[in-house]
């Protein structure tokens, strides 16, 4: 067989995505149909930037969610004769039912581009969302009260947030995600401190509000500590008999290290709007109705709060999903054979002045993840305005 022309390989590439193609035709169809009864996400329609960035978004969740179906070859096997192949080329001796062609080329370790680099994208979509919704739930359960309440409670927790926002953000990385921290058990005490904060915050947001209906507190607050508790002992401490909830060791040292670094952030953030908020009219109505603080901080601020935090949610993923390539491009990703895209590009770039395609392609996936990630906040940002 002969290579193929860069429009077979384009066109290929593009079938291949098929599944993508469709479930995004659906949820696009079903989101501009109901458009108007979708509150802040409907209005993300009537922005083209908003659609844009969200359309790209959109593309790279799906590919995570069938990349089982879109990869052509397995990301981690080794084809012998594919070493540095270019974009096209065919298999030397293909298996009965394999695919015959390496679409976007071989890495140095002759593993097919194309399917480490959408593999790839649900390693990072795997880490970056998850991650940086624990670091919301740290720091809104922090900032919430820090805001509100005030006085020593508030210096205590900002200067803590501060001395962790002085350190450089990539060095702290750098330091938390190294091999041997693993032997000081510093990523097993930051699990068993930031993983509580969503049993907290859960529990609480449930109690506040169903504190008069007793049966309906009892039922939530019970399945949230019940499930939260499960979570926590597989997440934090590995002690999960059935093995659901748990992570390899690398995997947990970047996990706690994006919440760790993250969720300052945060917290400077609902602090600041709460600031803000908690002067406002129905603040002091709720206030007068003999509801508790925490009801006030999380049924009355919060909602009205939401705005800006989406906004930010959708910018931290980015720049999570850039930190998470970083470390892999410096080899302290989850594993040094994943097929995370730093990883990959780390790969590639060593013989960059030979070959383009191994480094070229995965560093376009980050950068394409990462602009439709700042173009959905531009527009979700621009409609939380005019709401």
């Amino acid at each position: 067989m002969e290579e193929i022309s860069w429009g077979g390989i384009f066109a290929r590439a593009a079938w291949q995505f098929l599944p993508v193609w469709i479930a995004m035709a659906i949820s696009f169809g079903l989101s501009i149909r109901f458009k108007r009864r979708l509150g802040l996400y409907g209005k993300l329609f009537d922005s083209p930037v908003g659609m844009l960035g969200y359309g790209i978004v959109l593309f790279w969740v799906f590919t995570a969610i069938f990349a089982d179906l879109i990869i052509t070859q397995d990301p981690l096997a080794q084809v012998s004769g594919l070493k540095n192949a270019v974009p096209g080329s065919p298999l030397k001796a293909p298996e009965p039912g394999a695919y015959l062609y390496y679409l976007f080329g071989g890495d140095h370790l002759a593993r097919d581009v194309f399917s480490r680099v959408v593999m790839g994208a649900r390693r990072v979509l795997q880490i970056a969302p998850a991650a940086t919704l624990f670091a919301f739930m740290v720091g809104i359960t922090l900032g919430l009260p820090a805001g509100y309440l005030g006085g020593k409670l508030d210096t205590v927790i900002s200067f803590i947030a501060n001395l962790v926002l002085a350190f450089p953000v990539i060095l702290l990385f750098y330091l938390l995600v190294t091999p041997e921290i693993r032997s000081t058990g510093v990523p097993i005490v930051l699990a068993a401190v930031l993983f509580v904060f969503p049993i907290i915050f859960l529990t609480t947001l449930f109690n506040s509000r169903f504190h008069t209906n007793a049966p309906k507190r009892n039922l939530y607050v019970g399945l949230t500590l019940v499930i939260g508790l499960w979570a926590y002992s597989g997440l934090a401490f590995n002690m999960d008999p059935t093995g659901i909830w748990q992570m390899d060791p690398n995997l947990l040292n970047v996990f706690v290290s994006v919440v760790f670094v993250n969720a300052p952030g945060v917290f400077r953030i609902v602090r600041g709007i709460v600031m803000d908020i908690k002067a406002r009219d129905y603040v002091a109505a709720g206030q007068t109705r003999g509801e508790s603080a925490w009801y006030i901080m999380l049924w009355e601020i919060l909602p009205n709060a939401r705005g800006p935090l989406i906004v930010d949610f959708c910018l931290r993923i980015g720049y999570t999903t850039i930190l998470l390539g970083t470390l892999g491009f410096f080899g302290l990703g989850v594993s040094p054979e994943s097929p995370d895209w730093g990883s990959t590009i780390d790969d590639g770039r060593k013989l960059l002045s030979v070959y383009l395609h191994p480094a070229v392609v995965p560093a376009l996936a980050l950068m394409s993840l990462v602009l439709g990630l700042n173009l959905l906040a531009d527009g979700l940002r621009e409609e939380s305005l005019r709401d």
